[in-house]
């Protein structure tokens, strides 16, 4: 991958991730620039966040396809105008489609608040507390059909407290997931990251080369 990549980002809501990135990129520590941010909620906060910064976005509303396969296909067709290398989903919900799939393989990240495989989905927070688990985290995986089964990049690990709400266990595990988030994408458009079945070895400098 193109070590001067464009990154097309995907919403759904408040973009807190999606800042990380564009912050990262503006710093110059991901080398790339953010072509685009996409939105599938007209009321996301992170479309303002984004236009704030001078970033091109895009509202693709679902409710306004035909099917999945549509929607996917008119972001696709969006990605592509825009010449975009790598696709970060930061807080978008939605299940992706085949056809997104095929057109970016191996160039999809995502950002999930929990040590996958554990707590996937919806309420990870809350589900870690509920198991009375002792740590938790955030995983950033490269995305495959499944819900966040695909293969695992970075994690970092947030010890849980006593006296945790999902609140304040999420505040905590987002802190490092603004972290590892840039960092994994730094990864990807280097290309140090060697994908061997489910898992990831990530190459040293000298190895890549």
């Amino acid at each position: 991958m193109k070590a001067d990549g464009r990154i097309g980002i995907l919403i759904s809501g408040r973009g807190s991730n999606m800042e990380a990135l564009l912050r990262a990129a503006e710093e110059g520590r991901i080398p790339a620039v953010v072509a685009v941010v996409i939105s599938n909620e007209p009321d996301a906060p992170g479309l303002r966040k984004a236009q704030e910064r001078g970033v091109e976005t895009l509202l693709l509303d679902h409710r306004k396809a035909r099917d999945k396969e549509e929607q996917d296909r008119r972001i696709v067709a969006a990605l592509e105008e825009r010449r975009v290398d790598l696709v970060c989903l930061a807080g978008y919900m939605k299940i992706l489609t085949p056809g997104l799939l095929k057109a970016y393989p191996g160039r999809i990240l995502n950002i999930h608040p929990s040590l996958l495989p554990a707590f996937p989905g919806l309420d990870a927070q809350r589900k870690a507390l509920e198991h009375g688990v002792r740590y938790s985290g955030a995983t950033v995986h490269l995305v495959d059909a499944g819900v966040d089964t695909g293969p695992i990049v970075l994690q970092a690990v947030v010890p849980v407290e006593p006296e945790d709400t999902p609140v304040t266990l999420a505040d905590r595990i987002l802190e490092q997931e603004h972290r590892i988030y840039p960092e994994a994408v730094r990864l990807l458009l280097e290309g140090r990251l060697n994908v061997e079945g489910r898992r990831v070895r990530i190459l040293a400098c000298r190895e890549r080369d």
